[in-house]
Parts: C-alpha cells; sequence; structure tokens
C-alpha cells in the first residue's frame, strides 16, 4: 500500500514539507510505502474549460507536472495534499494544477481512494484553506480521513513548526488514521464500488439528464 504526498508550496523542505514528514513518519511506523512528490515553483497553467478532457481523458495541456501527478496518483493506494495558507486559501498554483487534476479524474483513479489535506500557516487562515482543499476530495466520492483536530501546523518557518507540538500530533494521527483504514480496506476485500447515475441538473432549458 502507498500514500501520495503532494507538497504544494513552493518552498521544497518548508513547513509544509515539514507537516508532510510528519505524516509519512507514522505512515512508515505502519509499514505504509510514501511519497512526497513536490509541485514545484515553476508557474501551472490553470483550467481554461476547452472540454478536451472530456473526449481525449486527460488535460489538453499535458505539461510535466501534471502528467507526472496523474501517474502517481494511478499507483498511489490514497493521498494527502499539503499547502501553505494565503490570504486564507492553498497556494494558488496548487489549486490550478488540482482543478485539473480532479475533474479531469472524477470517476476514475481518484473515486473512492482515502483522501486528506494538511495546511501551515503563521496564524490564521488555516480553517479555510482546510476547507477549500476538502472539497475537492468531497465532490470526487473520496472517503476523507481524519485526524483529532483540523489538519494544521503553525509557523513562520520549519523551526518554528518542530515546536508545534500540538500541529505534530495531529499530523502524526492523521499518518495512522490514514494507515488504518488502507489496512481496513484491505483486510476487508470490499466489494465493488456502488455506481449511480449521475444527473447535471440546469434549469436554462428546462431539461435535466
Amino acid at each position: 500500500m502507498k500514500v501520495l504526498l503532494v507538497n504544494g508550496s513552493p518552498n521544497e523542505k518548508g513547513c509544509t514539507y515539514t507537516a508532510l514528514g510528519e505524516v509519512a513518519t507514522a505512515l512508515e511506523k505502519n509499514e505504509i510505502e510514501y511519497e512526497i512528490f513536490h509541485i514545484g515553483k515553476g508557474p501551472i497553467q490553470g483550467c481554461v474549460a476547452c472540454g478536451a478532457c472530456r473526449t481525449q481523458g486527460s488535460c489538453a495541456f499535458g505539461d510535466e507536472v501534471y502528467t507526472t501527478i496523474m501517474e502517481k496518483i494511478a499507483e498511489a493506494d490514497g493521498i494527502i495534499v499539503g499547502s501553505p495558507v494565503y490570504f486564507s486559501g492553498p497556494n494558488g498554483a496548487l489549486c490550478a494544477l488540482l482543478d485539473r487534476v480532479f475533474y479531469t479524474a472524477r470517476g476514475g483513479n481518484l473515486s473512492h481512494k482515502p483522501a486528506a489535506c494538511v495546511v501551515s500557516c503563521r496564524r490564521g487562515g488555516a480553517s479555510a484553506t482546510f476547507d477549500r482543499l476538502n472539497k475537492y476530495f468531497t465532490i470526487s466520492q473520496m472517503p476523507v480521513v481524519s485526524s483529532q483536530y483540523w489538519n494544521a501546523v503553525h509557523g513562520r518557518n520549519p523551526e518554528e513548526v518542530r515546536r508545534d507540538l500540538e500541529g505534530l500530533q495531529i499530523m502524526r494521527t492523521l499518518g495512522n488514521n490514514m494507515a488504518w483504514l488502507l489496512k481496513c480496506i484491505k483486510a476487508g476485500d470490499p466489494p465493488p464500488a456502488p455506481e449511480d447515475r449521475r444527473y447535471m441538473t440546469s434549469f436554462a432549458d428546462g431539461k435535466q439528464g
């Protein structure tokens, strides 16, 4: 079993990485394989609503960061996305990537995979960022793994984050809970995921379908 940890900060070894590293420590103790994927510092193309992914199954842009994360998602049994807090929201580059990833993969490689997010802030904005990221999972039929509090660490740099003992404990609990759920799924031999016809309501023409 493997968990993909997405570092959505431009700083490869910063506060978000420190939080994800604490999650990884717990995963490792539970004998769960993991990989930390850094989205990098470069510009990331956002979705332009061209609709190409509906016909070709992948984003029309096909840039390296997108194709790489799609490959890693396909291999992972669980996903944890980490982001710093920017103006009470996630990193914009991360959201640009996730918009394309989740729109492409909904109903595919993401459905029913356990997921969670972690956020890093100096002081405020963590709960709004946490809420924003969780919406990617709940719209994609992904079970959201919880901890004993909101998944956030506080500090201006990694050294201060390491002094946030409650935040680090929350990260370890999240890692333990992700490991527990993955082991339950594996041991339980779950049945095929339930299916239902998807309806999309639009009142522009008075039709539904």
